[in-house]
């Protein structure tokens, strides 16, 4: 289990910088509060940024969502994808313009699009496991579940040696080099960023936790909510058959937690090995 202690706070405040939550996103959730939220004013919000417009409407004509026709209109695409769905587009594009590459120490393309692949993989297996999962937990866990990475790689500029390190060397997991180096790590820096741009308290949670092994485990001492774990399950799968596809290599988590993340999910080697399929159409396209 991980605390989150004054400590903690103290030191991420201590001259550590994260991306502020943007004004846009800021609107957005405002309205979403609010006891009816309107549709109409939602769009309204996005049209007024025509960055976010343009990835959204890229992102809803894309082969994914396999429309029969091109939709143009912001209201259109809000009116398709619903409130939550619209949400988590949008937030994870803000996500993405929220890093400088001239202040990373990383490249963020090569992270975003790694990203991007994991959250795929993540709703693509949802979609194949018998228990349903909510597809926008499952694509904003999967796009956001590393935000901390980018995040140290602004703060600290000599973050890329201790991440090429870990890449290198899997015995020592990157959380354990990032905690050895800086006395914290991606998923505590991830889960204040999630926090401080007020996402949903579950998938901070989720953020926060996505390396800790007892997650999953029946007997943790805080039991968390069904649905959680199979979103973690999901990603940690999701996580595993990206690592595989693009380094040959399993994930360095994966050995930890292959038997419980099937254990959670009830699927067999053979089911896994199945989705294992699935997914590799899609990075053979």
């Amino acid at each position: 289990m991980i605390e989150i202690n004054d400590k903690i706070l103290g030191d991420l405040s201590d001259g550590f910088s994260l991306p502020p939550k943007p004004e846009l996103l800021e609107k957005l959730q405002q309205e979403l509060e609010s006891e009816t939220p309107e549709l109409n004013k939602i769009a309204d919000i996005i049209a007024a940024d025509v960055a976010t417009s343009a990835a959204v409407l890229k992102v809803i004509n894309s082969p994914f969502y396999g429309l029969a026709r091109t939709i143009t209109d912001i209201r259109q695409a809000v009116m398709f994808l619903g409130l939550d769905s619209i949400t988590t587009l949008v937030t994870g594009f803000l996500l993405q313009k929220a890093f400088d590459q001239d202040k990373c120490c990383i490249k963020l393309e090569r992270f975003w699009d790694n990203a991007s692949d994991i959250a795929y993989v993540t709703t693509l297996i949802g979609s194949k496991i018998k228990a349903k999962v909510p597809v926008e937990n499952l694509h904003m866990v999967g796009l956001f579940h590393d935000a901390g990475i980018p995040a140290m790689a602004m703060n600290y500029s000599d973050y890329i040696h201790v991440l090429s390190a870990a890449n290198r060397d899997y015995h020592t997991l990157l959380v354990e080099r990032e905690e050895a180096a800086y006395k914290t790590n991606h998923a505590v820096i991830g889960y204040f960023l999630a926090s401080s741009w007020n996402l949903p308290k579950n998938i901070c949670q989720l953020i926060l936790r996505h390396h800790d092994k007892t997650f999953l485990c029946e007997d943790a001492e805080h039991q968390p909510h069904i649905t959680d774990q199979l979103t973690l399950a999901t990603l940690k799968m999701a996580e595993n058959i990206v690592h595989t596809n693009k380094r040959f290599i399993a994930d360095p988590d994966w050995p930890y937690f292959k038997e419980n993340v099937l254990t959670t999910l009830n699927l067999d080697e053979d089911d896994y090995l199945d989705i294992k399929e699935d997914a590799e159409e899609y990075f053979n396209q």
